[in-house]
């Protein structure tokens, strides 16, 4: 073989190997998903628009107090909502609308009559209270307000003498948790917001969002 053939045969087997290495390479590219979340936010503010605690700085017996609880979504989150309301009792003696006089026992010192749109959930005597809460019967959304739990109250036509100068509250608490993953079961939304309340109970015990009752 001539030395120039000799030289033919080696470039061609240079530019084989060249080949050879140019298929191996692997082809590649890299992206990236940077995805963000922003976590929500659970959020309510109790109103009473109706009540003036000016008005009732002295209240006689028999008197109807305005006095109207809701609640308003100031969060971003679907809530349900709940209202605990705490009655006080006494053991005292009232008269009935005719001025009869009743027998003497342990008994709520105000009274009133629920909405349609709530459900109560529960009532307790915890000391001298009797505690109730009801659960909204509707998913509050935000910037949505409930209708009111009651418009009024009504303050026991109690025999005078009996809580002369005692102070007297009802106090009013609201509660609301995230709608998702926490109704579990219900149909309805009030079956839900049962479900949940349960959830908002166990979650918040010994803490300072704790429930009363």
């Amino acid at each position: 073989m001539s030395r120039n053939m000799k030289k033919a045969v080696l470039m061609l087997g240079v530019l084989c190997l060249a080949s050879i290495g140019g298929v191996s390479a692997y082809l590649t590219d890299y992206d990236k998903a940077d995805n963000q979340f922003t976590v929500g936010k659970v959020e309510i503010e109790l109103q009473e628009p109706k009540w003036n605690p000016e008005d009732h700085s002295k209240i006689e017996p028999g008197k109807e107090i305005p006095k109207d609880p809701q609640i308003r979504n100031t969060g971003v989150n679907d809530a349900f909502v709940y209202l605990e309301v705490s009655v006080p009792m006494a053991e005292v003696t009232a008269a009935d609308q005719e001025g009869n006089r009743l027998e003497r026992k342990m008994q709520e010192l105000f009274s009133y009559q629920a909405g349609e749109n709530w459900t109560k959930l529960k009532s307790e005597t915890v000391e001298d209270n009797m505690i109730y809460v009801y659960a909204y019967n509707e998913i509050l959304e935000p910037e949505e307000t409930t209708e009111p739990l009651f418009e009024t109250m009504h303050f026991l036509n109690v025999i005078e003498g009996q809580l002369d100068m005692q102070q007297l509250s009802v106090p009013v608490r609201a509660y609301a948790i995230q709608t998702a993953y926490t109704g579990d079961g219900g149909e309805t939304a009030a079956e839900q917001a049962r479900a949940a309340y349960e959830k908002y109970v166990n979650q918040n015990r010994e803490q300072e969002g704790r429930t009363t009752a």
